[in-house]
């Protein structure tokens, strides 16, 4: 059951990999969730490098609503101060709620446009 959750999350991601792309002046903003812990990126595509990253390890929070919402500020703080704005939004397969919900709305708040 696990296993086929999985391959269809991927296939998933897939199809949205397929339509977004990041580039230097509007890099992606992709994050992944997993019951350990929340990582968020910023990635410039073009380039294939990682600009900045952010993750629930990173501050010793727990990977829930309250632990989604500083990785939010955190990632927002980061990408001021390596003058990044504007980013397209990866929900990498995860539907638009909760913890992801709550980690968009933070980045929001903090400062990045999406």
């Amino acid at each position: 059951m696990q296993n086929q959750k999985n391959q269809n999350r991927l296939r998933r991601k897939t199809r949205i990999r397929a339509k977004i792309h990041g580039t230097a002046e509007r890099p992606r903003l992709t994050i992944f969730r997993s019951l350990a812990q929340i990582t968020v990126q910023i990635i410039d595509d073009d380039a294939g490098k990682t600009l900045v990253a952010a993750s629930t390890t990173e501050i010793k929070a727990k990977p829930d609503m309250d632990g989604s919402k500083k990785v939010g500020t955190l990632i927002a703080e980061k990408a001021k101060k390596a003058k990044i704005t504007t980013v397209i939004f990866d929900r990498n397969a995860y539907k638009y709620h909760g913890r992801i919900k709550a980690m968009a709305e933070a980045a929001r708040e903090g400062g990045l446009k999406f």
